[in-house]
């Protein structure tokens, strides 16, 4: 399926992941409204093509704002063909030093403000009797890992929702539903993931730093979109093996991640509680 013509509407489109999906849509000749909370960013995506792009920016958790939106999103060009639920935050912290807030915003952001934008434009779609919906989940949404137990639980949370509207609106109402599955993939989102006092992080991981370059990471994503993939895995190496082993041998993968977990109980122990713990950290025992 070619995207020409296509009215996208993509949350989070000001960098990373979205931005290239933005750059790739807008290449193929697709309509595009850009949504995320920096307006001088989306700007200069939209500049490239001014007059196939609407910047719509908002923050994604002012739910109360989303009707005005919808309509505003629709009324472009009196459709929506696939919106993309792209706007996110990760983690980086044990469980035992992350506070009750940053699990609320974790699942404010990367859990219910999906949720809220699909519910909001869903109705139209069936209305319309077509679309496509998607969401950028994640490995962590169906791999548990040390550091991300917040961040793992909103994106597990949010795989069993798309996976849940699919089985009630693809058949009824030919609406499909696609669930996006990246693993590392080079971002900002470690820089900009918090710890357990509700910090930004400020620094990234050496696995987002060599991970899947954005651009190849959105052609993967767009050719899974046009054939209307339910899952649509973008990783390799250990993450794609782990997606893997959760299926054919969850118990191996299970004492993997458990022995990663002891290893970095025994960096907490040595920093003392409450210290930043990174994924690289080395104990000295």
């Amino acid at each position: 399926m070619s995207f020409a013509s296509k009215v996208v509407w993509i949350t989070g489109a000001s960098s990373g992941i979205g931005e290239a999906l933005a750059n790739a849509l807008l290449a193929q000749g697709a309509e595009v409204i850009l949504s995320g909370r920096r307006a001088e960013a989306l700007q200069a995506v939209a500049a490239q093509a001014p007059e196939r792009t609407l910047v719509l920016p908002f923050e994604t958790t002012e739910y109360d704002s989303l009707p005005d939106l919808v309509e505003q999103a629709w009324t472009w060009r009196g459709r929506i063909d696939l919106l993309i639920n792209n706007a996110g935050i990760s983690q980086r912290s044990l469980a035992l030093d992350t506070s009750f807030d940053v699990y609320r915003q974790l699942m404010e952001v990367d859990y219910l403000a999906p949720l809220a934008l699909t519910q909001a434009l869903l109705p139209r779609m069936v209305e319309q009797g077509s679309g496509q919906l998607a969401v950028v989940s994640s490995v962590a949404g169906k791999v548990g890992t040390a550091l991300r137990t917040g961040y793992c639980g909103a994106k597990h949370g949010v795989v069993g929702y798309f996976e849940a509207l699919r089985a009630e609106v693809e058949d009824a109402y030919g609406i499909g539903v696609s669930i996006i599955l990246p693993g590392s993939v080079r971002t900002s989102i470690a820089t900009n993931a918090l710890e357990g006092s509700g910090a930004a992080r400020g620094r990234s991981d050496a696995n987002i730093d060599n991970g899947i370059d954005p651009g190849v990471a959105a052609q993967t994503i767009l050719d899974g979109l046009s054939t209307r993939q339910h899952d649509i895995v973008v990783a390799e190496g250990m993450e794609l093996g782990a997606l893997q082993m959760r299926v054919a041998d969850p118990a191996r993968l299970f004492s993997i991640t458990a022995a990663e977990g002891t290893r970095l109980a025994k960096v907490r122990a040595e920093l003392g509680a409450g210290a930043s713990v990174d994924p690289g950290a080395v104990n000295k025992s």
